[in-house]
């Protein structure tokens, strides 16, 4: 059961992983910046948030607090990424350290406590608290993508009209034990 977890999260963040990425592939450096107003971010500031948050959550998890005193949160917010090179260093940085930690871990880790900012979580919590963060943070990206594409948007899911095409190809198959992300990734894991 506990080994199903962890394959299930690391396909689940490989998926999410994905969703940016295609995300980022279809915009123009200039939409990677675009910031709807001043209280928003662009995507280059949430790519930004997300590396400095990947970094200090999973850099030495399992011995040290996950808010690192070298982490500066609110500068990730100050849009100072200057180019779609460094917003995709920054974007795989993160992922890398994220996939490097979870892959060695065993099932037994998932009860170990961990710190972050003093409170204490199993390992499974940390994963699940990080496992809702990111996901917030790509919908973001994606709908900002949706905005600035408009109708050049190309769907990262079912598109529209295509729900009962797509059901029903998925009924015609087999019963069967399989991960929702299985086909989106085949040959794209960590």
């Amino acid at each position: 059961m506990d080994k199903d977890y962890l394959e299930s999260v690391k396909k689940q963040f490989a998926y999410y992983k994905m969703l940016g990425d295609k995300t980022i592939a279809q915009l123009s450096d200039e939409q990677l910046f675009w910031q709807y107003n001043s209280e928003s971010n662009s995507i280059a500031t949430i790519v930004k948030h997300l590396w400095g948050n990947m970094l200090s959550r999973w850099t030495d998890f399992l011995n040290s607090d996950g808010e690192k005193e070298w982490r500066d949160r609110d500068a990730e917010f100050e849009n100072d990424i200057t180019s779609r090179e460094e917003l995709l260093e920054k974007w795989n940085a993160g992922w890398q350290c994220l996939f490097e930690a979870l892959n060695p871990l065993e099932s037994a880790d998932l009860e170990r406590i961990i710190y972050i900012r003093n409170q204490g979580h199993t390992v499974m919590e940390a994963i699940n608290r990080q496992l809702a963060h990111y996901p917030y943070h790509v919908g973001q990206m994606v709908f900002i993508g949706k905005m600035c594409c408009d109708v050049n948007w190309s769907s990262l899911s079912i598109p529209r009209g295509n729900s009962q095409a797509f059901n029903a190809d998925k009924f015609k198959q087999e019963k069967r034990r399989a991960h929702f992300t299985d086909e989106f990734l085949e040959g794209k894991e960590e």
